[in-house]
């Protein structure tokens, strides 16, 4: 990941503390809630649909009031009774909430307009924005004239337009077909790093968590299963949910009845049989391009992924003995999971 620059002065550090929140009919979307959002920093929440990471961003936001008890801070200071309105935070919908009546330029233009800025500044940030997000020949386009791309990018200047404290994203690829998708996060990642400014960005796709994040929020039930560097949620999940979350885990019984092997797909290689931990059978071959993708059966009940770089055709019913590198093993029960031996940061 691009080292991210020292953050201006003028960044915002989000605390949140107890904040939980129950709706009326009863429902708990959050367990209380403590967690501190450094100025500058990306922190992604990434967690199943219903656990809780985009009602955290509505608190955030102030467009959801916490449980008594529970507050939401902005550099200290409190601003858990404080609308959205004031809170001067950007955000940015998977449903682009543009004006489809209005041009590009004057949904850029809105929020500052509202604020009664100046007609010259306006039109100084309006023309700095539409050239950071490549959109400056789209200016007068309406924008319902515009693919899911474009309005994205659209939606991301306006938010930005304002110089929010706190930059705030709620899936906002979701929308988009793949190909878009991986361009529009790698145009993210960079200008949130140009900015240095503060962002929380809400998915529940991992791999954009991983790209994007300088820290990982795991959400599950309306807790956090775990906070991190996406290296140690990848390699050092806290627990079997976040393990079995984040990428694929294998888990293989050991022949002599010791504990389980488990470990990642690209964590293990094929060798001699006299070398090898277990022996699987190759059910499935999926040829990827970089890799190939083995699904085994093997000697426990589920099948085994491994990831190989080897260029052989497999076929179905090849046996392939296997070794599972010692450093990369895992230990798991229901409440840890650790390294035997330190992974790679």
């Amino acid at each position: 990941m691009t080292p991210r620059p020292a953050p201006p002065d003028t960044t915002t550090t989000v605390t949140l503390r107890a904040c939980a929140k129950t709706f009326p009919d009863g429902t708990r979307a959050l367990e209380p809630i403590d967690l501190t959002v450094e100025g500058g920093e990306t922190v992604v929440f990434l967690g199943p649909s219903g656990c809780g990471k985009t009602t955290l961003l509505r608190l955030i936001a102030g467009l959801e009031s916490p449980d008594p008890g529970g507050r939401v801070l902005f550099n200290g200071e409190d601003v858990t009774a404080r609308p959205i309105e004031k809170r001067n935070v950007g955000m940015v919908f998977q449903s682009y909430a543009l004006f489809p009546n209005m041009s590009v330029r004057d949904n850029v233009a809105y929020g500052l307009k509202v604020r009664r800025v100046a007609r010259a500044e306006i039109d100084a940030r309006v023309a700095d924005m539409l050239t950071m997000m490549h959109i400056g020949d789209l200016a007068h386009r309406r924008v319902d004239q515009l693919s899911g791309g474009q309005r994205q990018r659209v939606a991301l200047a306006r938010a930005i337009a304002v110089r929010p404290r706190v930059l705030l994203l709620d899936e906002p690829l979701t929308a988009l077909d793949a190909l878009l998708r991986e361009r529009l996060r790698v145009e993210i990642d960079g200008l949130l790093r140009r900015l240095g400014i503060t962002a929380i960005y809400v998915t529940h796709d991992q791999a954009e968590a991983m790209a994007l994040g300088d820290r990982i929020v795991v959400m599950s039930h309306g807790a956090i299963a775990q906070v991190g560097p996406p290296r140690d949620i990848y390699h050092r999940p806290a627990n079997a949910f976040v393990a079995d979350f984040i990428g694929t885990i294998n888990r293989v019984p050991c022949p002599g009845g010791g504990a389980d092997l488990v470990f990642r797909p690209e964590d293990a290689d094929m060798v001699a049989p006299a070398e090898a931990d277990f022996t699987g059978t190759v059910t499935t071959a999926f040829f990827l391009g970089d890799r190939t993708r083995l699904i085994l059966s093997g000697p426990g009940d589920m099948p085994v992924v491994l990831d190989t770089r080897d260029r052989a055709v497999f076929d179905h019913g090849q046996a392939v003995p296997v070794r599972v590198r010692p450093e990369r093993r895992m230990r798991l029960d229901s409440d840890r999971a650790e390294h035997e031996a330190g992974a790679p940061r």
